[in-house]
């Protein structure tokens, strides 16, 4: 019968950890990496429709809020709802909510831009039921594509913005 041997996965581990450091990976929210040095000091401009406040609210979870802003970050969304299952008597039964953000990340002060992109994402819910329910699920999907498109936006920010001092 065969046995894990922990020595084994332990040296594998740390192995693992050396090749790791000698590529230049830094965790980015360690002290001094991206993460840190954009945690609130990023000040997301105000929202003008729901879709776009769901966005913002988002965004501001996982940047934080600020009171004295380093950077502003203009987000541009784009939202656009697609029949996706239709029935041979025509009824559309599923919806797809395909969704776009451009931003653009600026410094206060020189407005010089620090970074800037498009994410984009889906997402879908059924129209199979009666008016409420179909409100309902398009509510759902609505604030479900705003999570992802935060998140997207949010791991652009770390990855291609070098601000770590």
């Amino acid at each position: 019968m065969w046995s894990p041997d922990r020595r084994l996965f332990l040296a594998g581990l740390a192995s693992g950890s050396l090749a790791l450091a000698g590529c230049g990976f830094e965790p980015t929210y360690a002290t001094g990496g991206t993460g840190d040095a954009l945690r609130g000091k990023v000040q997301v401009l105000e929202p003008g429709s729901l879709e776009t406040y769901l966005l913002v609210r988002n965004l501001e979870d996982r940047l934080g809020r600020t009171t004295m802003p380093v950077y502003t970050l203009s987000p541009a969304l784009s939202v656009i709802s697609q029949g996706e299952a239709v029935t041979q008597t025509g009824s559309i039964t599923r919806y797809a909510l395909r969704g776009t953000v451009t931003y653009v990340l600026r410094e206060i002060g020189s407005d010089a831009v620090v970074s800037e992109g498009t994410v984009s994402a889906f997402n879908s819910y059924s129209a199979r039921g009666s008016t409420v329910e179909t409100v309902a699920a398009r509510r759902d999907a609505t604030q479900r594509l705003m999570v992802i498109l935060a998140d997207r936006v949010t791991a652009e920010l770390y990855a291609l913005t070098d601000l770590a001092e």
